[in-house]
């Protein structure tokens, strides 16, 4: 079976919307191979090139056309072919979690890999390193939660700042996240702790 087909069959069965990396098609052939492959499909526009050595077989809507993937998705797959640990940015965290209106300007989202930036259709992406610590259980919301308060800050958090997060979690990830006390520094967990304990009075 031929490079070609090989990848032609990679791209079929990937979920449309879902952003895949050179580097997973690898052992379809020889570089130049793969990327003839690719760009054969980008021509015929089966597959669309996101940024350096990301592609995507893209979703389609009856009303805009073409719809691409959110700028996470893709800096996830960038993060992914060496094994780091990506979370949205402090802002975003409390911004999703109704503890900020602020709206970050550019897309920036944490990463225990190196810094670095991309461009996604015009747009600049930045990838920014931080600590494991900033970023434990990042693919859940008890994650998110820790990481903004991390954003926040000691001197803006309180029992109020626990109660909106505790409305914005189900019952199950609210326990989990003041369970999760091992992953926040003694400031954090102090509040977290206090608002625990006055619930249970």
């Amino acid at each position: 079976m031929s490079t070609t087909h090989k990848v032609q069959q990679y791209v079929q069965k990937t979920p449309r919307g879902k952003p895949f990396t050179t580097s997973a098609l690898m052992g379809f052939g020889t570089r130049a191979a793969v990327d003839q492959a690719l760009s054969r499909l980008t021509a015929t526009g089966k597959v669309v090139r996101l940024t350096r050595g990301v592609y995507v077989r893209p979703e389609e809507n009856r009303f805009v056309g073409q719809v691409l993937p959110e700028p996470f998705k893709v800096a996830e797959a960038i993060a992914k072919k060496t094994n780091e640990q990506i979370q949205v940015s402090g802002a975003e965290a409390a911004r999703q979690l109704g503890l900020s209106t602020q709206v970050p300007a550019q897309p920036i989202f944490l990463t225990t890999g190196q810094s670095r930036k991309f461009n996604l259709g015009g747009l600049e992406v930045t990838l920014k390193h931080v600590s494991r610590k900033k970023i434990p259980l990042s693919e859940s919301k008890v994650g998110l939660a820790i990481l903004a308060l991390w954003y926040l800050g000691k001197t803006l958090i309180s029992k109020e700042t626990i109660n909106k997060i505790e409305n914005r979690l189900t019952p199950q990830e609210f326990e989990k996240f003041t369970s999760s006390t091992e992953y926040m520094p003694a400031w954090m967990s102090n509040v977290v702790l206090q608002y625990k304990n006055s619930k249970e009075i």
